[in-house]
């Protein structure tokens, strides 16, 4: 038993140290100002290609849901940052088994990029979602104004988007083909996103 903790203990503290200490920078100081441009910026980079090119955005956006590249990508980094925040929990309940837990997520996260191939990039997504939305609440939690609300209002959307999608992934492609059915409808929602993302950012940018 020893011996495995000790393989475990390894594993997980000094062969993945980089992955953690990569998970800190980018994480672990990460101010709400900082984190709402991010998310603005990020938001409205796919919407403004869509307004500039609405055929080759309807492709890019059809072709995401069964993307192989993007599910091998997602997933495991969906893997790796749950175990981020898996790894950094002390509850008293929990921590003489721990290792062994993120040993069985990460067995869990690797099996399902070999065995779960079908709409791979749709799950790592939702995981995402989750996981994003956590890190949003996080930091909108001790923030002194009531602007708060709207991140965290996102982050419960992204909770509920997570859940249904890994429910069912397919729906992510359905309502992409919906949201992607002609020009008129593909420049109407990506104009409405980018509002928004703007909206995030100027909030990280002029309130927070």
């Amino acid at each position: 038993m020893e011996s495995i903790d000790a393989i475990l203990n390894f594993f997980f503290e000094q062969l993945l140290a980089p992955v953690w200490f990569s998970f800190d920078f980018i994480f672990g100081h990460l101010p709400l100002p900082a984190l709402c441009v991010l998310l603005g910026v990020g938001f409205c980079l796919p919407q403004i290609y869509g307004l500039k090119a609405p055929k080759k955005f309807a492709s890019a956006a059809r072709g995401f849901p069964r993307s192989a590249v993007a599910g091998r990508v997602l997933m495991p980094l969906a893997t790796l940052w749950f175990l981020y925040y898996m790894r950094a929990e002390n509850l008293a309940d929990f921590v003489n088994f721990k290792q062994y837990l993120m040993l069985l997520f990460l067995a869990i996260g690797i099996g399902t990029c070999i065995f779960v191939r079908d709409f791979l990039a749709v799950r790592g997504a939702a995981v995402g979602f989750l996981l994003l939305a956590k890190l949003m609440v996080d930091r909108a939690r001790w923030a002194d104004t009531d602007w708060r609300l709207v991140v965290v209002t996102w982050a419960y959307v992204l909770v509920l988007a997570g859940i249904w999608l890994t429910i069912s992934p397919w729906r992510l492609r359905d309502f992409v083909e919906w949201g992607t059915a002609n020009e008129k409808r593909i420049r109407l929602g990506c104009g409405i996103r980018l509002v928004f993302g703007l909206f995030m950012a100027a909030l990280g940018l002029a309130v927070f």
